[in-house]
């Protein structure tokens, strides 16, 4: 006979004993969000826990608060005790877990287990951090998933006794703060690379390769010294700029095109003819000047944050048919400016901080033509420009390689972590005498 869809095992011990979450926890329940326009329900003393504030371990405070009058008012509104376990039951965080150390109130997006019966409340935490994917896929909607309170409640799976739960509970503890330790370590290692990477880079665009150079101020505050026989120069004078137009639609009557997007410039940092290009459709004058040629450079022109203003990509070859698409800037370098040079003056934090002051917005930043061609950078002489650039794509291709191999340790380290917590909460670990004292 098949096993129920909320069903996640099969008996691995005697002594393990099936049961429902409905009837490990004296309290399932949620919250809800009280009217925002009314201030005397909010920033009070109460906790307030909403799914953004799950981290998948132990909650210490809430991003925000309510007051006693919304807790009044509010009959759905409660306060659950600490040692609480808490799922996010839709939207971007679906999945996402954390036990509480404070009292709190939560919003509606939130499944509150309080009141623990014959368990132990994180080994049911580790569970469900071992069975997310699957408990994610019973989830119910289309456009938001969404997992309710009586899908949870009835998910049913064995449980050995509370002893055998507190050592399966302290042996999780231990393996993954240790592989936690780890993930840190290659993570704080990526980080150095990443700036050992944007320090040689601003090095070499606004200092050259020779170490015994003559320099002199270059007059600019956020350039510094420059060598001698560089000069500095606004963008406008060495470079044409276009800002596209060309939107994702189709339109009847203009040319199928295929479009170099917003993602495609800001996830890499060469365009060529291997990217899955989105279809779309452009008028002759359209492309005519948004054609991507080799030796282009394209800019993200607008942002929901001004630090991911002006991210460059460069174009490696000629790509027929493809074009340069919507919230984007097309910069087209002339014959003094060797585009892969310009790429990775704007790859230097430095240089780029020129622009994000010249952003407007507020929920949404945008540079205007203006503020693109006014960009002032180094100008050194365009041999020594591609010498520059030959130096970084070398250097910086080295440092990717290593990041990558640790973001590979990295994915392959949270895997086998994700392996061990199922294994031990199925029963198919022998977690052995692990009865220390629980943190």
């Amino acid at each position: 006979m098949n096993k129920r869809q909320d069903e996640f095992v099969e008996e691995v011990n005697r002594s393990w004993k099936k049961k429902k979450i409905s009837w490990m926890f004296n309290v399932i329940s949620s919250g809800t969000t009280p009217k925002s326009s009314n201030e005397d329900y909010f920033n009070g003393e109460i906790n307030w826990l909403n799914t953004g504030d799950l981290n998948d371990g132990y909650i210490i405070s809430t991003s925000k608060t309510i007051t006693e009058v919304a807790i009044e008012d509010y009959s759905t509104l409660k306060v659950y005790p600490k040692d609480s376990l808490v799922m996010a039951m839709y939207g971007a965080t679906i999945g996402k877990l954390g036990i509480t150390k404070i009292s709190t109130s939560t919003n509606q997006a939130c499944c509150v287990m309080a009141g623990p019966i014959d368990v132990f409340t994180k080994f049911i935490f580790y569970w469900f951090l071992g069975n997310r994917n699957e408990i994610i896929n019973l989830s119910q909607g289309g456009g938001q998933p969404n997992i309710n309170q009586d899908i949870i409640r009835n998910l049913r799976f064995y449980v050995p006794h509370i002893e055998e739960q507190k050592k399966i509970t302290f042996f999780l503890d231990q393996k993954t703060s240790e592989i936690d330790s780890l993930i840190a370590d290659k993570e704080k290692l990526i980080e150095l690379l990443e700036e050992k990477r944007q320090a040689i880079i601003t090095e070499a665009v606004t200092k050259g390769l020779n170490p015994d150079v003559k320099m002199k101020d270059s007059g600019v505050e956020w350039i510094g010294a420059i060598p001698e026989h560089w000069v500095n120069s606004k963008l406008k004078h060495i470079s044409t700029t276009e800002i596209s137009n060309i939107d994702k639609k189709i339109h009847r009557g203009e040319i199928p095109i295929l479009l170099c997007n917003y993602t495609d410039v800001y996830y890499n940092d060469e365009i060529t003819a291997d990217l899955d290009f989105m279809p779309a459709t452009a008028r002759v004058d359209q492309i005519e000047r948004f054609s991507l040629k080799r030796n282009d450079v394209i800019i993200t022109k607008d942002s929901e944050s001004p630090i991911d203003i002006a991210i460059p990509t460069r174009v490696k070859e000629d790509l027929e048919g493809v074009v340069c698409g919507y919230h984007l800037a097309h910069i087209k370098p002339n014959v003094t400016l060797y585009g892969q040079y310009l790429f990775y003056c704007l790859k230097s934090e430095r240089l780029r901080e020129q622009y994000y002051s010249l952003a407007n917005g507020v929920t949404r930043y945008g540079l205007s033509k203006g503020a693109i061609i006014n960009g002032v950078i180094p100008w050194p002489p365009v041999s020594e420009q591609h010498l520059i650039s030959d130096f970084l794509y070398r250097k910086c291709g080295e440092i990717e390689k290593l990041i990558n191999s640790n973001l590979q340790q990295i994915q392959k380290l949270k895997e086998y972590r994700q392996s061990l917590i199922y294994e031990a909460v199925t029963g198919k670990i022998d977690v052995g005498d692990y009865n220390q004292e629980l943190s």
